[in-house]
């Protein structure tokens, strides 16, 4: 990881809807090249942050700099840099994963190569299929090639694994290292800590608007047990997925 420059600054983030302070005065950076974990309960505040660093959101107070460029001064040049995880997956009901890619190149006026794409996602034997022949998995993995298409320095995955059985989310994992491998940088949601301590080089954990902590997954275990915490279950070297997967092999179902 490249430890030298700050990609993206946020700086006193704020967002009230009527009475409710749903983002508080919230300040971090995210390092070139890591993947950054946002981690909290359901409305904790994560993704109005994100949406407004994304430039998705209208900020309240505060300012957010992308690759030094303002979101809120300059949102259309600080966009370049990004590639953001679609959630819906209506895309163009008539289209085909190939015909899709390359009307997304069109929008960022860029020449797509849609078979490299998807072969980088597995997805390559499906270049022919429509969005709805698709599984949830496939489709989850779509969303996030879709979000390369623009060749982005910083992409946003927002709970790239939920509904995936383990040998997708394993791939998804391994793919989303691969893509930090390319230098880029990488903002995560997720609700699974294993996934977060497996991925992220840093987590910020929000609740109630707040960010109550950033640190590194290791070095925020270890302050945890120097609390004098102790786990009520006994910790094992091997957990049931990993049984899952030795038995029914890491090769991915689609």
């Amino acid at each position: 990881m490249n430890k030298s420059k700050n990609i993206i600054q946020v700086k006193n983030l704020s967002k009230t809807y009527s009475n409710y302070k749903a983002v508080n005065n919230i300040s971090f950076n995210v390092k070139k090249n890591e993947i950054f974990g946002i981690l909290g309960p359901n409305g904790a505040g994560k993704t109005t942050t994100i949406e407004m660093i994304e430039g998705l959101r209208e900020i309240d107070s505060g300012d957010v700099t992308i690759n030094n460029i303002d979101i809120d001064k300059n949102p259309s040049k600080a966009k370049e840099f990004l590639g953001i995880q679609l959630q819906s997956s209506d895309y163009f009901d008539n289209l085909n994963l190939t015909e899709i890619l390359e009307l997304f190149g069109e929008f960022y006026n860029k020449k797509v190569d849609s078979q490299e794409l998807l072969e980088k996602i597995q997805l390559s034997s499906k270049s022919k299929s429509l969005v709805r022949e698709l599984s949830g998995g496939q489709q989850q993995r779509l969303s996030i090639t879709l979000a390369l298409v623009n060749d982005p320095k910083i992409m946003f995955l927002d709970e790239p694994t939920t509904g995936l059985d383990p040998q997708a989310r394993r791939l998804m994992w391994n793919f989303i290292n691969d893509l930090r491998e390319e230098k880029r940088t990488i903002i995560l949601t997720t609700h699974y800590m294993e996934e977060a301590e497996f991925l992220c080089d840093r987590v910020a954990i929000m609740d109630k608007g707040s960010v109550l902590t950033i640190d590194t997954p290791n070095n925020l275990i270890k302050k945890l047990l120097k609390k004098g915490f102790k786990k009520k279950v006994k910790i094992q070297k091997a957990n049931l997925e990993d049984v899952f997967l030795d038995l029914t092999g890491k090769k991915l179902r689609d």
